[in-house]
Formats: C-alpha cells, sequence, structure tokens
C-alpha cells in the first residue's frame, strides 16, 4: 500500500516538472520583440531569438521581414518628421527674412526722421542743420570780422579827420595873423608913403 501511495507520488512530480520547466522559460524569455521598442532592442531580440549553427546565425524569415518592415516604417516616420522640419526650418527662415525686412525698413525710416529732425528744405535744397548752423556762425564771424575792420579804418579816419581840421585850424589861424600883418604893414607902408609925399609936397600934418 505504501509503495502504491509513494509511486503515485512520483508520477504527479514527473508531470508536474514539465509544467514548472515551462513557467521557468517563460518568466527568463526576454521582454524585448519585435513588436515595439527601438531598432537597437529589436535587433537584440532577433539576435536572442535566433538559433546558432557553427559562427553563423539562422534568423527565421518571418522574424526578418517583421524587422525589415519596423525599419521601412522608422525610416518612413524619419522621413516625415525631416519633411515636417524642414517645412518648419524654411517657415521660420520666411518668418526671419520678414522680420529682417521690417528692421530693415525700421532702420530707413529712422534713418529718413533723423535726417528731417536734423534737416529742412532752404530754397528748394535739403540743408542739414548742422551744415547751415556752421555756414551761419561763419557769415556772422565775417560780418564781424567785415565790422571791426570797419570800425577801426572809420576810427582810424575820423582820426585823420580831426588832426585834419586841427591842421586846417591852425593854418586858417596863421593865415588870419598872416593876413592881419600884413595889413598891418600895408597901412603901414601906405601910412609912410603918404608922410613921403606930404614932405615932399611941404605939406605938414
Amino acid at each position: 500500500m505504501k509503495r502504491r501511495i509513494l509511486l503515485m507520488l512520483m508520477g504527479c512530480a514527473m508531470l508536474a516538472a514539465p509544467s514548472m520547466a515551462q513557467d521557468s522559460v517563460a518568466v527568463q524569455e526576454p521582454t524585448r520583440s519585435l513588436s515595439g521598442g527601438t531598432i537597437e532592442s529589436q535587433f537584440e531580440y532577433l539576435n536572442e531569438a535566433s538559433n546558432n549553427y557553427q559562427e553563423y546565425k539562422v534568423v527565421k524569415k518571418t522574424n526578418l521581414d517583421k524587422i525589415k518592415d519596423n525599419i521601412l516604417d522608422s525610416v518612413g516616420v524619419y522621413k516625415d518628421q525631416i519633411v515636417e522640419k524642414n517645412a518648419m526650418i524654411k517657415e521660420q527662415q520666411a518668418k526671419i527674412t520678414a522680420l529682417n525686412t521690417g528692421i530693415d525698413n525700421t532702420n530707413n525710416e529712422l534713418t529718413s526722421a533723423l535726417e528731417a529732425k536734423d534737416s529742412f528744405s532752404f530754397l528748394g535744397l535739403q540743408v542739414y542743420k548742422s551744415t547751415y548752423s556752421t555756414i551761419m556762425w561763419s557769415v556772422i564771424i565775417g560780418l564781424t570780422l567785415g565790422l571791426g575792420f570797419f570800425i577801426f579804418k572809420f576810427s582810424k579816419s575820423h582820426k585823420v579827420i580831426s588832426e585834419t581840421r586841427k591842421d586846417l585850424l591852425e593854418t586858417k589861424d596863421e593865415f588870419e595873423n598872416h593876413r592881419k600883418n600884413t595889413l598891418e604893414r600895408e597901412r603901414k607902408l601906405k601910412r609912410q608913403l603918404v608922410d613921403e609925399m606930404n614932405k615932399k609936397h611941404g605939406i605938414t600934418s
């Protein structure tokens, strides 16, 4: 009886052994697969799932086709991403170009505004205020120098005129004195002449 029970227990153990082995294999199977993950992880899974033959790996055709499709899908996704990125780059470049154009226009408007602020129209010509100021100060300085020269010449001429008037008055005084002296001499000479004539004719005064 005991022997029969022992044989039954051994049979149950032998029947349970494959199931435990399968569970152990299921636990040890890699989590990587051809249904997801990166291409690198899929190649690692393909390498692990393939059989060895001498120095070669025997790969299932279905697995090879699957990873090929996965690679082509990834390449397609990357191509789509590249196209999308290129479109975004072109859009950004267009925006940058538009911004640069706007900046150039703003700089031109600013330059025009500064020129308009620093210049004005004079006789139909656009004259800068700095140039106009330089010209005006040059004219003012020139007129000041001319006025100073005129005042100097006028002062000098006035001095000459004053000296000339003084000399003329002195000359006039001398002439008047000379005229008086001459008249006085003439009177004396006439008186002497009359006296002599009277003496000659015997007339006494």
